[in-house]
């Protein structure tokens, strides 16, 4: 890892909700919403563009924990904004304080989400 990665980092990431990120088991007579494991998705995806600024070659990250709070429901088709903090770096592990908002300035998640800075090749052979 290069020296900046450092608690206080962030980043933000804003997507459009797609009909693919919406739930829909409720039946077909209620509007889809923004799925949770969409939300996680995108927190995971906005953590490994911040990471991947700071390693070094053959160096990326792996997430191994996620509590998140979904706290609102969002209609599909509005826009979503991530936004991550590395709170903590403990040797090769980091871990983030997230927030996820949607374009009406809800806040619709919040929590934590920790991932492992890995030797690419190392991980690929050991799971070979």
């Amino acid at each position: 890892m290069k020296p900046e990665f450092a608690p206080g980092i962030s980043d933000e990431m804003t997507i459009a909700t797609t009909p693919d990120m919406g739930i829909t088991h409720l039946g077909p007579g209620v509007p889809s919403m923004y799925s949770t494991p969409s939300m996680i998705q995108l927190i995971e995806g906005t953590c490994v563009r911040l990471i991947s600024r700071y390693v070094e070659a053959g160096e990326q990250s792996v997430g191994f924990h996620v509590d998140v709070k979904h706290l609102a429901p969002t209609q599909i088709g509005k826009t979503v904004t991530s936004k991550v903090v590395l709170r903590e770096v403990n040797g090769r592990r980091c871990t983030f304080d997230v927030a996820v908002h949607s374009e009406d300035g809800v806040k619709i998640g919040e929590g934590m989400h920790e991932r492992a800075i890995i030797n690419i090749d190392r991980f690929a052979k050991a799971n070979a």
